[in-house]
């Protein structure tokens, strides 16, 4: 379990941008999607795994702002002279199509968060995702992002907050022990793909 810090906000849009060395983390909006989706496939060439990224840009805004959204998050703007970034963010509002480029604060982390549910713990905020562009790293981007996640889950009242890390990514590990995160090593993780869903349904006759 996380030790997490008090706070009185209830929901998202009403949490406090937070500002540190020119740097803003605010609730993800609509037209940040088009930035949020490069920074995913930057951390999938991390993991060493970049064609696994097969969401699209339609089913990833529609999943954050459709009308069944399934995930939140935040996001870190700093100054454009902060990095060196070709940035494309959609317009305010509308869909994903409306894409276009901007030259004001550019996107240089996100965090992406949705609620689970534990049988024995109850309600609790799986945190997806939490990436920094590589040029904007060493600025606490990272830790001001995990903040955001952890006052939400407080704000929600969640019974904890929990994460994933490849095992072999000592830096983002030793960042989750700053915050005293415990890990455990006795659960694999089980999927299965779509092409195998279908193929179960069918051998069942279903």
């Amino acid at each position: 379990m996380l030790d997490v810090e008090d706070c009185t906000s209830l929901q998202i849009s009403d949490l406090p941008e937070l500002r540190a060395m020119q740097v803003i983390i605010r609730p993800a909006e609509p037209r940040d999607v088009p930035r949020m989706l490069a920074l995913v496939k930057e951390l999938a060439v991390f993991e060493r795994a970049p064609a696994e990224v097969t969401v699209t840009l339609e089913h990833m805004w529609d999943a954050g702002f459709g009308k069944a959204p399934v995930w939140f998050g935040w996001v870190a703007e700093g100054p454009v002279d902060s990095c060196s970034l070709s940035v494309v963010r959609g317009s305010t509002g509308g869909g994903p199509d409306n894409k276009q480029p901007t030259t004001d604060n550019p996107i240089l982390g996100l965090a992406i968060c949705y609620e689970r549910y534990s049988t024995w713990k109850g309600r609790r905020l799986y945190l997806e995702d939490i990436i920094v562009t590589e040029a904007a790293r060493g600025q606490r981007i990272g830790e001001m992002l995990f903040m955001a996640c952890v006052r939400h889950a407080v704000a929600k009242n969640y019974s904890g907050m929990l994460w994933q890390v490849l095992d072999w990514n000592t830096d983002a590990i030793r960042f989750y022990e700053r915050f005293e995160a415990e890990f455990s090593g006795e659960w694999l993780n089980g999927t299965l793909g779509r092409e195998q869903l279908t193929a179960l349904v069918k051998r069942s006759g279903s």
